[in-house]
C-alpha cells in the first residue's frame, strides 16, 4: 500500500507540473492575441523642454506621453478595436452640436511614416466625419496591412477603392483624390465640404474650429482653393508634356500641348483645398471637368492648377470667381520665402518646404491655418509631440461632452519620481531642495 501512495502521489504531482506549464504555454500563446497584453506594450517619453506653447503647471513636473505601438496590432490574429481607440487615444464621441450638424469628409493620401499617419488621424478623427485613405501603391506590404487593420476598427474610415502609383508632381496624385471623391459621393454620411490631406500634415484647427470657419460668412458657400492667373513663370507646366516614370518622376517631353478645353483659363495654387459637396459632384459629371482632366493627364503638378482652375467658373458650384490667395489653408515654410514670409527652418528642408522642428512650433501656432505641412515623427518626432499635445488640450477645452480619461494624450508626472534619467540636472537640483 505504501508504494501504491507513493505512485499515486508521483502522478498527481506530475500531473500538477504539466497543469502549470500547459497553462503557462496557453497564457503565452494567448497573450500574443490579446489587446490587453498588447496595451502594455506603449512608449512613454516626456516632452521636450524647448515645447513652451505647453507650459508647466508646477515645478518639478514633465509632461509624459504613453503611446501604442500600431504593428503590435497588426501582426496580432484576433484585434479588440476597443483597446486600440482606448490606446491610441482616439475621440469616439461627437464633441458638440454644432459639430455633429456639419460633418466633413477628408481625404488623406499616404505612402511612409505610419506613426505620423496614425497621429495626424487621431487628432482629425470624429464619428460624424468620414475619411478616405489613398494608400500609394508602391507602400511596403506590411505598411498597407497596418493601414488596414486601423481602418476596420471605425466605421467611418476607408480605404480607397481604386489605388495609384503616385509620383511627386504628377498626375497620379491628382487622380488619387479623384478616386476618393468617386468613393465619397457614394457614402451614406451627408458630408457638407471636403478636405484633403497628406501623411505629414497636421491640423492646427480643432475640428470645431475647421467646421466655424468653413460655415463662416465668406466661405459658407464657396469653395477654397487659393490661386491666381497662371504666372508666365508657371507657364512651362502645361505648354509642354510630360509623362510619369513610374511612380519616381515626372520627365518632360520635347512636345507642346494644345490649348486647354473650352477656352478655359489656367491659375496656378495650391494643391489643397476645401471643396462644397455640390462642386465635387460637378467635378465628378461635368463635360467641363472631366475634359480638363483629360487634358491635365501630361502636364506638370496638375492637381496646382486644376481644382483653382474649375474654382473660377461661374457656372461651377461654390465658385469664387474673383478669388486669389485667400483661404488659410496651410502653415507652410518654404525656402524661398525665408526672411520675408518666415524667419527660417528650425528643422530642415526637403524639396524646398520646412520639415519643422521644435522652434517652428510658436511660429505654426501664430499662423492660426487650418493644417500645418510637413513633419517627419523620423527625424523630428519632438515637434509633433508639442503641437499634437497642445492641440489635443484645446480640442478637449473646447468639448461640449464629459471628458473620457482616454482621450488625454499625456499627463503630468513628478519628475522626481519619475527618476533622474528623464529629469535632467535642473529638476534634479529642484529635488533636492
Amino acid at each position: 500500500m505504501p508504494q501504491l501512495e507513493d505512485t499515486k502521489c508521483s502522478f498527481l504531482f506530475c500531473l500538477g507540473i504539466s497543469i502549470f506549464i500547459c497553462s503557462i504555454i496557453y497564457l503565452k500563446a494567448s497573450g500574443l492575441d490579446t489587446p490587453r497584453a498588447q496595451s502594455r506594450l506603449l512608449t512613454r517619453r516626456p516632452f521636450p523642454q524647448s515645447c513652451q506653447v505647453l507650459g508647466h503647471s508646477r515645478n518639478g513636473t514633465k509632461w509624459q506621453s504613453a503611446q501604442g505601438h500600431l504593428d503590435v496590432y497588426s501582426s496580432a490574429s484576433a484585434l479588440n478595436c476597443t483597446h486600440v481607440l482606448s490606446d491610441f487615444h482616439f475621440i469616439n464621441q461627437t464633441l458638440s452640436k454644432e459639430e455633429e450638424e456639419y460633418p466633413l469628409a477628408f481625404i488623406i493620401t499616404i505612402h511612409k511614416e505610419l506613426e505620423t499617419f496614425v497621429r495626424l488621424l487621431r487628432a482629425i478623427y470624429a464619428p460624424q466625419n468620414i475619411y478616405c485613405i489613398h494608400v500609394d501603391q508602391k507602400a511596403p506590404q506590411d505598411y498597407k496591412n497596418s493601414i488596414k487593420v486601423l481602418a476596420g476598427c471605425f466605421h467611418n474610415v476607408f480605404i480607397a477603392s481604386v489605388s495609384e502609383r503616385v509620383t511627386y508632381a504628377g498626375f497620379s496624385r491628382l487622380q488619387a483624390d479623384i478616386n476618393c471623391m468617386r468613393d465619397l459621393v457614394k457614402s451614406s454620411v451627408r458630408w457638407r465640404k471636403v478636405i484633403n490631406l497628406c501623411g505629414q500634415d497636421f491640423p492646427i484647427q480643432t475640428n470645431l474650429e475647421l467646421v466655424r470657419y468653413m460655415r463662416s460668412e465668406k466661405w459658407r458657400d464657396r469653395n477654397m482653393t487659393p490661386g491666381i492667373k497662371q504666372p508666365n513663370d508657371k507657364r512651362y507646366r502645361t505648354e509642354f508634356q510630360y509623362a510619369e516614370v513610374r511612380g519616381s518622376y515626372v520627365r518632360q517631353l520635347r512636345h507642346k500641348k494644345g490649348p486647354p478645353p473650352h477656352d478655359l483659363q489656367i491659375y496656378f495654387g495650391t494643391a489643397y483645398y476645401s471643396l462644397t459637396r455640390e462642386f465635387v459632384e460637378f467635378v465628378l459629371e461635368k463635360p467641363v471637368a472631366r475634359d480638363l482632366l483629360d487634358w491635365s493627364k501630361d502636364t506638370f503638378s496638375p492637381d496646382e492648377h486644376y481644382w483653382v482652375t474649375l474654382n473660377h467658373l461661374k457656372d461651377a458650384p461654390g465658385s469664387y470667381v474673383d478669388g486669389g490667395w485667400e483661404g488659410d489653408v496651410r502653415a507652410i515654410k518654404w525656402k524661398d520665402q525665408e526672411g520675408t514670409a518666415h524667419n527660417g527652418c528650425k528643422g530642415h528642408y526637403i524639396r524646398g518646404i520646412c520639415i519643422y522642428g521644435t522652434d517652428d512650433i510658436p511660429w505654426i501656432i501664430d499662423k492660426q491655418s487650418m493644417f500645418a505641412n510637413k513633419f517627419e515623427s523620423e527625424t523630428f518626432p519632438e515637434a509633433l509631440d508639442c503641437l499634437e499635445q497642445w492641440h489635443r488640450l484645446k480640442v478637449l477645452r473646447q468639448a461640449a461632452v464629459p471628458i473620457q480619461p482616454w482621450w488625454h494624450l499625456a499627463h503630468e508626472v513628478d519628475a522626481c519620481q519619475h527618476g533622474n534619467h528623464t529629469a535632467g540636472l535642473e529638476n534634479n537640483l529642484l529635488c533636492s531642495r
